[in-house]
């Protein structure tokens, strides 16, 4: 089974200037949450009971929003305002780990997922998960994630989550060649090879990487052997690319939703996914949206 995760956090959040110029890309709520505690609850809900956050010495906010803060929460007992405690107290389950590991260097995504080697090992396979991607499994029976951990568990082989895009925005996306049919959503099919922003003319399909993997902890040595690719940086796609042609990589198409929290209109509409159906702020949501667009 697998039970470790693996979530790179050490970039700078470039995509999101201003606003994560002082505090982590990270750390910036959705509603009333930051996005990486999305992205953890995720990893939660499909089983995962070790988070390993590849961070920087910059992001010391992340590690403190999933660490004990005895001073507010003594404060929060005084107040009496136990609901509140209740709900810090519980940001990850008793039994989750949360582990920080740091990337020295801004050396690329392989590099981040190799810096997790000594947490990980070699010996069993673990996830990915990149916090800028938000995955809603809003009328799923269980996330995509758990659905692609009982692919690999079947399959053997790892799994790289995949969407279908427009064919039009292809040239956005790492795009994977596919061996056979595209498959069904909540399914996988073979993969032959993955297709960093191809022209559009050019992509093999319309299956784009969102940024969910699971692989097998063979993959640290495939990334140490990796020699810098595009932009000097080690390219996790280049690692995989001879993990198929070695072992046989499979995509799974996805059933939910994604949202692009690294981009401030993907970051814009998983706050009106989100807020709209807010157990405490949704209703009122709705009825401020209703209003401004009465006054357009």
């Amino acid at each position: 089974m697998i039970r470790k995760a693996v979530l790179p956090v050490a970039g700078l959040g470039t995509r999101c200037l201003p606003a994560s110029k002082a505090i982590p890309k990270e750390m910036i709520t959705i509603v009333d949450k930051p996005v990486i505690q999305y992205v953890v609850e995720e990893a939660v809900a499909a089983g995962i009971k070790e988070i390993v956050l590849v961070t920087h010495s910059s992001k010391g906010a992340i590690e403190n929003h999933f660490d004990k803060h005895f001073e507010l929460e003594t404060t929060l007992e005084a107040k009496g305002k136990l609901e509140l405690l209740d709900e810090l107290r519980h940001i990850i389950p008793d039994d989750v780990k949360i582990i920080s590991v740091r990337q020295p260097e801004p050396l690329g995504l392989g590099h981040a997922v190799l810096c997790a080697r000594p947490v990980i090992g070699d010996d069993e396979p673990f996830a990915v998960l990149l916090p800028d991607v938000l995955v809603d499994s809003l009328g799923l029976d269980q996330n995509d994630l758990a659905g692609m951990i009982q692919a690999f568990e079947h399959s053997g082989q790892s799994q790289i989550m995949v969407e279908n895009v427009p064919k039009e925005l292809t040239y956005k996306y790492g795009i994977v060649a596919l061996e056979g049919d595209t498959p069904e959503a909540g399914h996988s099919a073979p993969m032959a090879s993955v297709v960093e922003k191809p022209a559009v003319e050019d992509a093999p399909s319309s299956l784009a990487v969102i940024g969910r993997y699971l692989l097998p902890g063979s993959i640290f040595a495939l990334l140490a052997e990796t020699k810098p690719g595009a932009g000097g940086e080690i390219q996790l796609t280049d690692a995989i690319d001879t993990l198929i042609a070695r072992e046989g990589v499979q995509a799974f198409r996805m059933q939910g939703a994604t949202y692009d929290c690294g981009h401030q209109l993907g970051y814009l509409e998983a706050i009106l996914a989100f807020a709209k159906r807010h157990p405490k702020f949704g209703a009122g949501f709705q009825e401020l949206m209703q209003r401004y667009v009465a006054e357009e």
